[in-house]
């Protein structure tokens, strides 16, 4: 696989599976060695990570009285599937449906926390 192009951050990352990313990195390590330009593997850091307690009150504030099922995908709180069955979206096309959804978890889309979403939704009738 090709390495994407360092961030302004210094950070290179590429995608390699689930849970780590890779940086370029010249700082001390751990073991008190230092490295120089190297790309490190290391876990991906989950203290960033959102629960899914937190998405489901978002969801219910926007969504009374509707089903909610919400998934992390990964485990590090940042990937999520929710699943939402409302009355507010009887009647409404599949792409409302969603917007109505990006807007009630706009917060922790928008910083960042949440950094992929996907989505079902379903009417009542």
């Amino acid at each position: 696989m090709r390495a994407r192009q360092p961030r302004e951050d210094g950070c290179a990352r590429r995608k390699t599976g689930v849970g780590h990313r890779f940086s370029t990195v010249d700082a001390s390590v751990s073991d008190g060695s230092r490295v120089r330009g190297k790309v490190v593997r290391r876990p991906s850091v989950t203290i960033y990570g959102m629960p899914t307690d937190v998405i489901r009150s978002l969801l219910e504030g926007a969504f009374p009285s509707s089903t909610i099922e919400i998934v992390d995908r990964t485990g590090g709180g940042d990937h999520f599937h929710v699943a939402v069955t409302s009355m507010a979206f009887d009647g409404l096309p599949l792409i409302e449906q969603h917007r109505l959804v990006n807007r009630a978890l706009a917060g922790p889309i928008g910083d960042g926390t949440i950094h992929e979403l996907r989505i079902t939704t379903k009417g009542t009738s």
